[in-house]
Order: structure tokens, then C-alpha cells, then sequence
């Protein structure tokens, strides 16, 4: 039986009570371990397979415990973290894989404020700050009141400073460009976003073909 293969039955065997998943109980080494951008690991990126080891996903590690937990996936990687609850003990995951095939359809995804960030990694898209989900908004390119709509090619990631700034113009009545051009979604942009994370975690890289 393959380490791993252990480690997820170890893991679920610990699951039966309920679990409470809080930042506070998150500890490395002893201490809790902030990231450079104020999150703890509970909320870094996890690398998501399918059963086939195909890169299919990617969630917060605090989402990837709960599918662990539940017996919906097991570790493939571990990111070094470990987490602390009531009657559970294990180490963060980096990278998890389903136990069960999951046919993913190859069309855009369901546009969402969610999506929309993920796309744009978290970047507000005129002045290129990196924020936390909740300090960014979403900002329609071309105005709801001039015309504009809600689509993947009108919506982008903006920090609440430039969505102010820019108002209810037209980007040619400010000095405000776009760092890129917004796109729909689809499946190529996924896995070049996988790939884009993947550059700060090796772990990843062997499931993204490097």
C-alpha cells in the first residue's frame, strides 16, 4: 500500500468527529504561519486532479481538506502546514486527486465573481495590485450606464481605489489602461493559470507538464 494511499486512511479515520476548520488552530512548527500576504495556508492555492491525474482545478487548501475529509480526494502533495482541530492532526495538502472520475466538460465556465478573479489572478487590472478577494471588486470595462454588460470581455478584477477612479467612464475619458485583455474563460485559460501558480509550487509542476 502506497504512503499516500495510508496517509488518506489516516486521515479519514480521524473525521468522524465533527471538525471545525479555524485559522487560530493552524500551526508550523508550533507557531502559526502566516503568508506574505497576511493569509494563513489555510487559504493557499491546492492543485485539484482528476481520478486520471489530469489537472482539472484549483481550490483553497481549506476547501481541499473538507474533500479529503469526506473521502472525495486524497493527497498527492503536502504543502508543509499542519493543521490542528479537535481529534484531527494532519499536514496541509498542496496537491489532492479525486477518487472518483470526473468528466469535465471543455466549455467556458459559469461566469462568476469568483471566476472573474481567478482569471485575473487576483489582480485589479488598471493599477496591477495583488489583493485579497475581499479588498477587490468587479468593474464593467465598458459602463452598465453607457451600454456596457455583464461578460467575460466586460468584466475585470479592480481594487476599489481604481473602480472610483475610473467611475462610470469610458477608459478613453481616463488615463486608466487594461494590463490585459479581458477573455471568456475556457479551458486553455485554466490550465495557463495552473501553470502561472504552479511557478511558486514544485510540487505541482510534475502533474502540469513541465
Amino acid at each position: 500500500m502506497s504512503q499516500s494511499h495510508n496517509r488518506h486512511h489516516r486521515t479519514k479515520a480521524t473525521s468522524g468527529s465533527r471538525i471545525k476548520l479555524v485559522d487560530a488552530g493552524l500551526h508550523a512548527n508550533g507557531h502559526p504561519q502566516p503568508e506574505p500576504n497576511g493569509h494563513t495556508p489555510l487559504y493557499a492555492p491546492v492543485l485539484v486532479l482528476n481520478a486520471s491525474y489530469e489537472p482539472i482545478n484549483i481550490c483553497a487548501a481549506r476547501r481541499a481538506v473538507v474533500l479529503v475529509l469526506k473521502g472525495v480526494a486524497m493527497t498527492e502533495e503536502e504543502n508543509g502546514h499542519f493543521l490542528h482541530a479537535q481529534r484531527l492532526a494532519m499536514r496541509l495538502p498542496s496537491v489532492i486527486r479525486l477518487l472518483e472520475y470526473r468528466r469535465i466538460p471543455h466549455q467556458t465556465r459559469a461566469l462568476s465573481r469568483k471566476n472573474i478573479l481567478l482569471r485575473d489572478r487576483n489582480t485589479c487590472q488598471y493599477c496591477g495590485a495583488v489583493l485579497a478577494s475581499g479588498e477587490l471588486t468587479l468593474d464593467h470595462v465598458v459602463p452598465r450606464s453607457r451600454g456596457g454588460l455583464s461578460t467575460w470581455e466586460n468584466l475585470v478584477a479592480c481594487c476599489h481605489p481604481c473602480n472610483h477612479r475610473k467611475g462610470n467612464q469610458l477608459l478613453i475619458e481616463t488615463d486608466l489602461k487594461l494590463l490585459r485583455e479581458p477573455r471568456a474563460f475556457n479551458l486553455h485559460t485554466s490550465r495557463h493559470i495552473m501553470r502561472m501558480i504552479g511557478r511558486s509550487d514544485t510540487k505541482w509542476r510534475k502533474y502540469l507538464f513541465y
